[in-house]
């Protein structure tokens, strides 16, 4: 083909690309202005942010175009994605040994020179050390990842003309309350492009309930400070519940006469009723004396094709931090690994979790006509999806496995 054959198509390709309406950015820019000073600033003067805290937050600040999920004035929102692509995956690469390992080695070196800093923040609020440095490690690499967007940009940008206006303008509010208080300044207030602030990564709100002054320089700097870092993840998770003295959970062998579609936090058991049934700690080791009175859940995030556990209530206190099982187990591995040398969890995660989306939603769907509780019909094997799942099997003679499958899909139709 010819240079000049080339040329047109290329050409003709971007016409086709280039959409029917242009969004004219400079006007956008003035209706930001005019909303910042016409909408955001007579709230926060009636919650008596001064004017110069204001000015000061918002001085060069505009538009940021390149963050996700924008939705200027005058355009559509996006289409609803459609479920019809593999969503969910196998947990297994999820825990990826290389990655657990070199974090874990980090983790311990940060443990072992904080250990008495760590032990003042476990006696103040009860969490253990091991527990905040594998989220700090989880959320921002030990304070290495960069955090090098301009927090009120962000979050400006965002409730201005997100598709989640209405909790970024909640969160915008919130960060010029973080200013108020003396806190940090406009230039030093750094966010992830989605508005998380700091080390611990929390949203402006959660920094007003949760972040403290550890340190003594009255100032929550979640920035530059260790001990306001450390003591603040530790205070958030405090505020949800975690149970001092109590571990997060324990891997265990559940056996094949005993349900897997007993699982999830509102059918908790004290640890001993569990240990009678014959589920066993996969290491051998008995179920420490203390806890054995007192409450532990099942958790099967991949039936009975991966690990099994009994967790406490302090695992899903770590969900709190963010809410998925996966998580919560990723943090409860690399503490372990951080403070006692342990490794990867002792059973493998089967080779599952390839049905589209869209399948397994067809899956909840049928499970709901028929009376079960999936918990939300959104294609994806939460709790109560996959208890739901074991219960079927158990009525219709299968052997319950707790987890979606396309065979299975065949069969529930």
């Amino acid at each position: 083909m010819r240079w000049k054959e080339k040329l047109v198509i290329s050409l003709l390709a971007l016409l086709v690309s280039v959409p029917a309406f242009a969004v004219d950015r400079a006007a956008v820019e003035k209706q930001f202005h005019a909303w910042l000073e016409n909408t955001i600033w007579p709230q926060v003067e009636k919650q008596q942010v001064p004017r110069a805290v204001f000015d000061a937050a918002f001085k060069g600040v505009t538009l940021n175009w390149k963050l996700p999920d924008l939705v200027p004035p005058g355009s559509a929102p996006p289409k609803e994605r459609k479920q019809s692509q593999a969503e969910f995956s196998s947990p297994g690469p999820y825990f990826n040994e290389k990655r657990l390992n070199d974090l874990a080695a980090i983790g311990r070196r940060h443990y072992n020179a904080n250990k008495a800093l760590l032990d003042r923040i476990e006696s103040a609020y009860g969490v253990p050390g091991r527990i905040i440095i594998a989220i700090w490690g989880r959320e921002t690499g030990y304070g290495t990842a960069a955090i090098p967007y301009d927090a009120m940009e962000v979050l400006a940008t965002k409730a201005f003309m997100s598709t989640r206006k209405d909790m970024f303008e909640g969160e915008l509010i919130a960060g010029l309350h973080i200013l108020a208080g003396g806190d940090t300044t406009p230039g030093n207030m750094k966010s992830s492009w989605a508005g998380a602030l700091g080390q611990p990564q929390f949203m402006p709100s959660s920094f007003l309930r949760y972040a403290v002054d550890f340190d003594g320089d009255r100032k929550r700097d979640i920035w530059n400070s260790k001990a306001d870092t450390f003591a603040s993840i530790a205070n958030y998770l405090a505020q949800k519940g975690w149970q001092r003295g109590r571990d997060w959970g324990y891997e265990v062998t559940i056996p094949n006469n005993v349900s897997c579609a007993q699982e999830g936090p509102d059918l908790a058991e004290p640890i001993k009723n569990w240990a009678a049934q014959g589920i066993n700690r996969i290491s051998g080791k008995p179920f420490p004396s203390h806890e054995l009175s007192a409450s532990g859940m099942m958790l099967v995030p991949a039936g009975r094709f991966g690990p099994e556990f009994i967790v406490t209530p302090n695992f899903y206190v770590i969900k709190e931090y963010n809410n998925s099982d996966l998580y919560a187990l990723f943090i409860g591995n690399l503490a372990d690994r951080i403070a006692y040398g342990s490794g990867a969890f002792q059973a493998s995660w089967g080779n599952v979790g390839h049905m589209l989306r869209s399948d397994v939603l067809k899956m909840q769907q049928v499970l709901v006509a028929q009376g079960h509780d999936v918990g939300k019909v959104d294609g994806l094997p939460g709790y109560k999806t996959r208890r739901s799942i074991g219960r079927w099997q158990a009525k219709n003679g299968i052997q319950p496995t707790c987890f979606p499958t396309e065979k299975l899909l065949q069969q529930i139709r």
